[in-house]
């Protein structure tokens, strides 16, 4: 009967883990404010207000590309970008989608006002 208590004490203890472990990474979702955030260096660009790409651009470009990993935080920074870009005057939506390759970032959906998030993996 105790080995029986100890599995069921196991059992509890492995399922609090795993729902701590969601919790966690509930909490750590990515946010529109560190999507914004790491695209600031880059308006300057898309709006036509600097010439080339910056480094800082280029390295929050990549910074958000290493924060979106999962399939939720990717339709995230998708919702993000679409909203961002929304709040943007003068916005070039054709410099827009093409940072990311030219920040040798390769983004697993196209960066297009017509790109339903909700799709996005």
């Amino acid at each position: 009967m105790a080995r029986l208590n100890s599995k069921a004490v196991v059992s509890a203890v492995v399922l609090a883990a795993v729902v701590l472990m969601m919790a966690g990474r509930e909490a750590t979702a990515l946010s529109c404010g560190q999507v914004d955030s790491k695209l600031a260096p880059c308006v300057s660009y898309v709006t036509g207000k600097a010439p080339s790409i910056s480094k800082e651009c280029c390295s929050g470009v990549q910074g958000l590309n290493g924060l979106a990993r999962s399939s939720p935080d990717r339709k995230i920074a998708c919702r993000c970008l679409k909203s961002l870009a929304t709040s943007i005057k003068s916005i070039n939506m054709d410099k827009v989608s093409g940072v990311p390759g030219k920040c040798g970032v390769s983004v697993p959906f196209p960066i297009s006002m017509s790109t339903n998030c909700n799709n996005v993996n």
